[in-house]
């Protein structure tokens, strides 16, 4: 492989988010077709189910869903693996679901759960950022 990218997963069709479904992009699935992309959901890798309560991070930097439930464990785990493939791989870029509590770059949700967003980066990205790894969201391709 030449240059591979981590991909968010749900970016290319895999049924992986919160609600259970994918939130598939073309230019991301055309992109698969020429580059090598390898797809990570950081929540899966971190032990949540598929489906699952939606999450936001919080004010604190905590990541609570929707009941009250503190997953920031679950997240920075899943973060850690993201990472830990990306070393494996020698991948330099991450191609990013946007406003995802993992994977968002430059905005996510502010925690109220009312679809506000706020300045921010989702807690793999910011793991990735920390590690030299250039991160672009699906909106950027």
């Amino acid at each position: 492989m030449s240059n591979p990218k981590l991909i968010s997963a749900c970016l290319l069709g895999i049924n992986c988010r919160y609600d259970g479904k994918s939130k598939p992009c073309q230019k991301a699935i055309d992109l698969a077709k020429k580059e090598d992309l390898i797809p990570v959901c950081p929540e899966q890798l971190g032990g949540l189910p598929t489906p699952r309560i939606p999450q936001e991070i919080q004010k604190d930097g905590r990541v609570l869903n929707k009941n009250n439930e503190d997953v920031t464990a679950n997240f920075k785990r899943g973060a850690e693996e993201t990472l830990k493939i990306a070393k494996i791989l020698g991948v330099k870029e991450f191609i990013a679901k946007s406003k995802s509590p993992s994977c968002g770059y430059g905005k996510t949700y502010d925690g109220t759960f009312t679809d506000t967003l706020v300045k921010g980066n989702g807690v793999t990205v910011d793991l990735l950022l920390k590690n030299n790894i250039k991160v672009i969201t699906e909106e950027d391709l």
